[in-house]
């Protein structure tokens, strides 16, 4: 084989192993979009049930699809902030539980009906530092968007929510983060606990 045959090879080969490197972190991406999608779906199917189905049956349909779509340990500990370092494995443990359930409820009390409204993902999501932004949009049966975007990154293979930006940019952990604090200043990791759980027993009694 001559020298300029073995550079062409060499070198096609080295593209085609380029364009596949490019290739899999796309395709990666990509995953993360349809986690949404399939997080949508199921949130769609409990709207369409609306008040057929109680605040308890929904906020059960749902939890399993919030706990696989939304890293809610990393979640809680964004929002707690800093002093997340000081409190015990048990501390973490309830308000890592007291986080899921209000967080659960916070989706099934904002989901509770339908009226046409349908759900649009970017099948391309944004690179981010800190992994992808999958861009959505919830639009209303008067045709208005509301855009939610989700930061997302990989945990043990799967993509999973770390934030929830409102209106497109505003983060929600930093929202919680500055309400979190406040309370525990005031009465520490249990003070913290128990205002979550009033808080998701509030949005189940309406």
């Amino acid at each position: 084989m001559d020298f300029s045959r073995r550079t062409l090879i060499t070198a096609s080969l080295g593209m085609l192993a380029f364009g596949r490197a490019l290739a899999a972190p796309a395709a990666s991406a990509s995953a993360a979009a349809a986690t949404i999608e399939a997080f949508y779906a199921t949130l769609l199917g409990v709207m369409k049930k609306g008040k057929k189905e109680s605040f308890a049956q929904r906020f059960n349909e749902l939890q399993p699809a919030i706990v696989k779509t939304f890293d809610l340990a990393t979640m809680t500990r964004i929002a707690v902030g800093p002093k997340w370092a000081s409190l015990s494995s048990d501390e973490r443990r309830k308000l890592i539980a007291a986080f899921q359930r209000y967080t659960i409820a916070t989706y099934t009390s904002n989901f509770d009906s339908y009226s046409g409204q349908h759900f649009q993902v970017s099948p391309k999501p944004v690179a981010n530092p800190n992994g992808v932004i999958v861009q959505t949009r919830l639009i209303r049966s008067d045709g208005k968007p509301i855009v939610l975007n989700y930061l997302m990154r990989q945990n043990g293979g799967r993509w999973q929510v770390i934030d929830v930006y409102l209106k497109g940019t505003i983060s929600q952990l930093a929202v919680r983060r500055s309400e979190f604090a406040a309370v525990m200043s005031r009465s520490g990791a249990e003070g913290l606990v128990r205002a979550l759980e009033r808080k998701a027993a509030a949005l189940q009694t309406g």
